[in-house]
């Protein structure tokens, strides 16, 4: 083995090779997941789900309870998300993209603040507040909320939280030692970006079909 290769996966070292597997199972419907997003394609949510699910298991294991409430909470969100997309707006046509009113923008904020506030609490009971990622986890948690309720609301604002929440991530799941979690959030920044001009080009039009 190489000292590179040792050097970025010796945190594996001593994790069950099952925790292993699912890691990468999860990685790979997350990451079809965000591409299916991208499309804007409905698909985004089974896909998520079956992510989102595996993860939950993973980060018990690991003992990081911000993130699993986040993955916990992306789970309820795309139930949701799969009820909006899947509502007609008349008989032909689905939810549209569209941009986010100032009554979203406030419930967004709202979204934002009250989800320090519950991270802090959770935090606080289980004595979590012990490393600098602590803190971090809280802020991204709090990023990530709004951007999975605007993605469910399929509102285009939600790239640019899923863009700011991806990028702070890359370096965090780094430093946790979820390695392969952290080069996949490197594809969900790039994935960010397309989606963004992708979901743009379609704004404001209905869709006739959620399989794009």
């Amino acid at each position: 083995m190489s000292p590179i290769f040792d050097w970025f996966f010796q945190q594996y070292n001593e994790v069950p090779t099952l925790i292993l597997i699912l890691e990468l199972i999860g990685i790979f419907f997350g990451i079809l997941s965000a591409w299916f997003s991208k499309q804007n394609n409905i698909l985004i949510y089974p896909t998520g789900i079956l992510s989102t699910a595996i993860f939950v298991y993973i980060l018990a294991y690991y003992g990081l309870l911000g993130d699993l409430v986040i993955n916990a909470y992306y789970f309820s969100m795309s139930v949701y998300g799969w009820y909006i997309w899947t509502r007609k707006v008349d008989a032909e046509h689905y939810t549209p993209i569209t941009t986010t009113t100032f009554k979203e923008k406030k419930i967004s904020t709202f979204i934002f603040i009250a989800t320090l506030g519950f991270i802090y609490t959770i935090y606080q009971v289980f004595d979590k507040w012990t490393d600098w990622t602590a803190y971090v986890d809280t802020l991204t948690t709090g990023i990530f909320f709004v951007a999975m309720w605007l993605l469910a609301r399929k509102k285009l604002e939600n790239w640019i939280f899923l863009l700011i929440g991806n990028l702070i991530s890359i370096p965090l799941y780094f430093y946790k030692g979820l390695i392969f979690t952290s080069f996949q959030f490197i594809l969900f920044v790039v994935i960010s970006i397309y989606g963004y001009r992708a979901w743009q080009k379609s704004l404001n039009k209905p869709e006739k079909s959620l399989l794009n």
